[in-house]
């Protein structure tokens, strides 16, 4: 238990490190008092434009790797019947630092690049198809919040598939542990997406147009 509970708390303090809010404190701005309010890369994209966005993007990303690859080199090494779990682990803190930086007030963003950071973490299969299913989504619909859920389902059903395959090497009970915890981060995303998924069921949810060829709405 101990080396979970280390593991949540090492991911959380790379969480902690708010990309979006740190770059727009260098741009004089508080990003959480622009557009969304929300503290994360599709706010910084659509407030600060496209540089910001994929900075923002990149930094919430390499966090959670930056956890697994601390938490590896801990306990990793010496534990590989429990590398995949405690990878997870830090990804769950990760994700919840960002999400619920305490040093913000816990309003923080909504963890969708940090667990495209944390997919990255445990595979490179899952990184394929949630780079496919969220970006030819984003092309077809230009929703980025049923992207995001789309790879948020995928994580979940992805991770209990693999699991069942072998693919993570952990115990019954490991493995059934990983899987409660990625589907609490599943959860977490629907969670920070409620009211998206209101505007989506009610048609007006924005749009955001990457080419800049479309009509923002």
């Amino acid at each position: 238990m101990g080396m979970r509970i280390i593991s949540l708390l090492i991911g959380y303090g790379c969480g902690l490190f708010q990309t979006s809010y740190i770059y727009g404190r260098m741009k004089g701005i508080d990003i959480r008092e622009k557009g969304s309010g929300n503290a994360g890369t599709t706010n910084a994209l659509r407030t600060l434009g496209k540089k910001a966005g994929i900075i923002v993007m990149v930094g919430d990303i390499l966090k959670c790797i930056l956890a697994a690859v601390i938490v590896w080199l801990l306990f990793g090494r010496n534990h590989p019947e429990l590398d995949y779990l405690l990878r997870t682990w830090a990804g769950f803190g990760c994700i919840m630092g960002h999400n619920y930086p305490f040093y913000m007030g816990f309003r923080g963003g909504k963890g969708v690049a940090c667990t495209a950071g944390f997919i990255n973490t445990i595979s490179w299969q899952m990184t394929i198809i949630g780079n496919i299913l969220f970006f030819s989504n984003l092309f077809i619909t230009h929703y980025v919040s049923l992207g995001s859920l789309m790879v948020g389902v995928m994580l979940l059903i992805g991770t209990i598939i693999m699991g069942q395959l072998g693919m993570f090497h952990l115990s019954g009970p490991a493995q059934l542990e990983m899987y409660v915890v990625v589907a609490v981060i599943t959860l977490q995303i629907f969670i920070r997406h409620r009211e998206n998924i209101k505007r989506l069921l009610n048609g007006t949810e924005r749009k955001t147009y990457l080419s800049g060829k479309g009509k923002r709405s």
